[in-house]
């Protein structure tokens, strides 16, 4: 009787979840970062004393509307309700469209900024949340701290979230990774056109100056900080009128600069629902949008609220107890 010898079959090691950052921003990416959140907030700062003095007139005032509106909705039907919700179903042009309207608000590439809010989700007001303005305690100094960090602090932060963890759906999209990667083309014609077209519209070199100024680099900070304040002022104060897991809050006096985005606590308590603003007398603009869009055939499977959704999240208790698990992206 021979006993055998032959090495025994090494097993195979079980995956595990992937990682849910990713280490070591290189410093171009620092760089871009900086450049994308800081001049424009220098413009907008410089804004108050410009007004009074000299290069605001009508042409700014519509160019910069126009672009902000393209740019707003571009994030929130596109980057937001649809990308990172998949609240309905569009058909591949208005895809591309929206994903391109949505990198004209300089945010970032639509594969980041969806992975980094399916995050927020997932983690919402607690650890690995990347912007909850809560991570640092309640009382006054860790409070500011927090607003700070769920503003914009966040951003410059040198690691990311890990697409492949929390975005595979949209890697797997070869129309995306491709806008993805010409984020930053879509960011100078966020800028160029409206100094081109205002260059235009008033034939003179000071037009396409004051609309670079205004329609441009302001508008840009604008709606940055419209977008931030969702992170920061709608997860500090508000009305919460729903359950959730976490601080999210509906902050009225944002809902028509943020397109609906500030019905926030109703987000959270249903976040695949098409329409944010569900009770009577809130404006959601993007709503009425996705509403348009479908009645012109664009878009299908719609999730608008309902008596039913209504009633599956009216709130019973609110607040961060009890234990969480990690919910599954839509």
């Amino acid at each position: 009787m021979t006993t055998s010898t032959a090495p025994r079959p090494t097993p195979r090691p079980v995956p595990g979840p992937k990682p849910m950052i990713l280490p070591g921003r290189s410093t171009s990416e620092q760089i871009l970062v900086k450049i994308f959140v800081l001049i424009p907030f220098a413009a907008l700062i410089a804004a108050a004393p410009i007004v009074w003095g000299w290069g605001l007139g009508w042409t700014d005032i519509a160019l910069a509307v126009g672009f902000y509106v393209v740019s707003c909705l571009g994030v929130t039907v596109g980057y937001h309700r649809y990308f990172t919700h998949r609240a309905f179903k569009a058909k591949r042009g208005l895809r591309i469209a929206l994903a391109v309207a949505g990198g004209l608000a300089a945010q970032g590439p639509v594969i980041g900024w969806v992975a980094d809010h399916r995050r927020h989700h997932a983690f919402s007001d607690r650890e690995g949340d990347p912007h909850s303005p809560w991570l640092f305690g309640t009382g006054p100094v860790a409070l500011a701290k927090g607003f700070w960090h769920a503003h914009m602090g966040w951003l410059f932060e040198r690691v990311s979230t890990n697409a492949e963890r929390f975005a595979p759906d949209l890697l797997a999209d070869r129309d995306l990774r491709v806008i993805d990667r010409l984020f930053p083309l879509w960011v100078a014609v966020s800028i160029a056109l409206p100094t081109v077209l205002g260059g235009l519209i008033t034939w003179s070199w000071w037009g396409a100056l004051t609309a670079f100024f205004w329609a441009g680099l302001v508008r840009v900070s604008l709606l940055h900080h419209v977008t931030w304040s969702i992170n920061s002022i709608c997860h500090m104060i508000g009305e919460r009128p729903f359950a959730s897991r976490d601080k999210a809050a509906n902050f009225w006096p944002l809902a028509i600069l943020s397109m609906g985005e500030s019905w926030h606590n109703s987000h959270h308590a249903d976040p695949t629902c098409a329409r944010h603003g569900v009770l009577r007398g809130q404006v959601d603009i993007s709503a009425r949008v996705i509403w348009i869009f479908e009645k012109l055939g664009w878009i299908s499977d719609v999730r608008w609220t309902s008596p039913t959704r209504l009633a599956r999240i009216t709130a019973t208790t609110t607040g961060r107890n009890g234990a969480r698990t990690e919910e599954k992206m839509p």
